[in-house]
């Protein structure tokens, strides 16, 4: 799923037996064509990886009250960008507090984790008040929040994050996505100008400003969910990532049979 980012010292200890492992199995899936082209540990095995992407099942988010509509619609705001995840180092949550400064964009963080303390207190001090933090909620209250939302903010700016599987449920909900190029999979789930925009990472003035390009171009943001639906359907359903491990597992097996 991902590299060794951060924990290069423990790195040393585990690369002998990451090693050992992926020159011992008979295929390696990466989650994306991305990070594949970019990950210099599967650039050693390419022959043997495939690619499949995670995928998520609708039924599963197809539920949410209209009583939870109305109460996060009250608490929040009619208008509103969302980010979802854990509040870890690399979401770039810092870089999206810093882009809100002399605005009225409006945010919505969900999730908890280490970082959200220094992350509260950071708004404090930059004044941002309409960062709204809801910490973590319930499955019904995030279909709630995802069916509210004008767009997703997702400013992860390292390679730590490989996929993001929020950014495939705002495509599920046809919404339009905010993204940084980090060389993951984050771009092969939202395409510059067709799902959605892509910026630079760690950079606060392009997120601003992008930020500000779908606030206020409701046709663009429009059309971008659109497409952004699209390509969850085309890409990103569960039934297609189980459908294509399946074939994957089947012709291990072929394999297997034909040699013995």
């Amino acid at each position: 799923h991902s590299d060794i980012v951060r924990q290069k010292v423990l790195e040393q200890f585990y690369r002998p037996l990451r090693a050992r492992f992926l020159a011992s199995v008979d295929r390696i899936v990466a989650t994306s064509p991305n990070y594949l082209d970019t990950s210099p540990v599967l650039q050693r095995y390419r022959n043997k990886v495939e690619v499949i992407p995670i995928g998520l099942e609708p039924a599963a988010y197809a539920t949410h009250s209209e009583a939870r509509l109305r109460y996060w619609h009250d608490r929040v705001g009619p208008k509103f960008l969302l980010f979802v995840g854990n509040l870890r180092y690399y979401k770039g949550l810092h870089i999206l507090l810093d882009a809100l400064r002399d605005t009225e964009l409006h945010v919505v963080i969900v999730g908890a984790g280490p970082v959200e303390s220094a992350l509260r207190e950071q708004a404090a001090a930059l004044n941002v008040t309409q960062a709204q933090f809801v910490g973590a909620v319930s499955d019904e209250d995030k279909i709630a929040l995802l069916t509210l939302c004008h767009g997703l903010a997702f400013p992860s700016h390292l390679r730590s994050e490989a996929f993001g599987i929020s950014l495939v449920e705002g495509e599920m909900f046809g919404k339009p996505l905010i993204s940084a190029e980090i060389g993951t999979g984050t771009s092969f789930v939202n395409i510059d100008g067709e799902t959605g925009l892509v910026v630079p990472p760690n950079d606060p003035v392009s997120l601003r400003d992008s930020m500000l390009r779908l606030w206020n171009d409701e046709a663009l943001a429009a059309r971008l969910g659109e497409n952004a639906r699209a390509r969850f359907e085309a890409f990103f359903t569960a039934e297609q990532m189980v459908d294509r491990y399946l074939d994957l597992y089947h012709r291990i097996i072929n394999k297997y049979d034909e040699t013995h």
